[in-house]
């Protein structure tokens, strides 16, 4: 079982990059003042990992939030993703120097393949492993990439992804998907943890929050974290901010994980990457 200490603690990676494994998501949060402020907040509150996309629309603010906290950039682990329509070799890199402008630094933590495009994706991935080795990017992975997905893009790679960011909660845990990531070294990572905001209506959720005198939320997190998974959930509000974050007091029990577990019924509450073309 990987070791939980902390808001700063990490899981560390295949090639010995260590990643926070709890942080902010900014999926939403408009640009301006709104993903300034809540990046500022995390980063003061003792968040060190901000996850953004190009698709966002967001990276810049992202960026002044990040200038504009006591935290030096150093010690931010700061994601992107490389969008669809960008997709390919040469616009990948194209894609990879207007996300660094954005976001107003030299370089990545790590950089993500936002959604399988089957053969363009492979274009794609010989991009990010130039960058990689060109040490711009210190991590390179994956999102929403299926196991078949995974087993079709590790027929051609050179550096296998570090990272697989899912759709994961209690209604998708897709199990099989985590073990695989697990037995290739390729660490798992949730987005949408709290179901967007559906999980706040399940009847074990409340049950388990007054057990352990938690929020809904933070024993949706926990659960996450001892599954060995990074979360990052989105807030723009900084008393959620500073909420979420509040899960390293307490642990869920291996039979509550396990009641957590059995609530799969391969519920999506976002795309499926099967069918998912934009």
């Amino acid at each position: 079982m990987k070791k939980i200490t902390d808001l700063q603690g990490s899981f560390e990676l295949h090639n010995g990059v260590h990643m926070p494994y709890f942080g902010l998501g900014v999926y939403q949060s408009k640009d301006g003042s709104e993903v300034i402020n809540a990046v500022r907040e995390a980063l003061d509150h003792g968040y060190r990992h901000i996850d953004t996309a190009a698709i966002y629309h967001n990276e810049e603010g992202v960026g002044t939030g990040i200038k504009e906290s006591n935290v030096d950039r150093k010690d931010v682990f700061l994601v992107s993703k490389v969008w669809n329509t960008d997709q390919g070799y040469d616009s990948t890199l194209k894609a990879f120097d207007a996300s660094l402008k954005r976001l107003g630094t030299d370089y990545l933590d790590l950089y993500l393949i936002h959604w399988p495009k089957g053969e363009l994706s492979k274009e794609t991935w010989k991009a990010l492993e130039r960058l990689y080795k060109e040490k711009r990017v210190r991590a390179i992975g994956v999102s929403n990439f299926l196991k078949h997905q995974l087993e079709d893009l590790l027929t051609s790679v050179e550096v296998v992804p570090m990272v697989n960011q899912m759709e994961l909660h209690p209604y998708l845990v897709q199990q099989g998907l985590i073990d695989f990531c697990n037995a290739k070294g390729i660490q798992y990572e949730a987005w949408s943890p709290l179901m967007q905001g559906n999980i706040f209506a399940l009847d074990i959720m409340k049950k388990m929050a007054a057990k352990y005198n938690k929020t809904i939320a933070q024993v949706a997190l926990r659960w996450d974290l001892q599954k060995g998974v990074v979360t990052i959930p989105k807030s723009s509000k900084k008393e959620r901010i500073t909420s979420n974050a509040d899960i390293f007091d307490f642990e869920l029990t291996n039979e509550d994980i396990q009641a957590l577990d059995k609530l799969d019924r391969g519920k999506r509450f976002g795309p499926n990457p099967d069918n998912f073309d934009f």
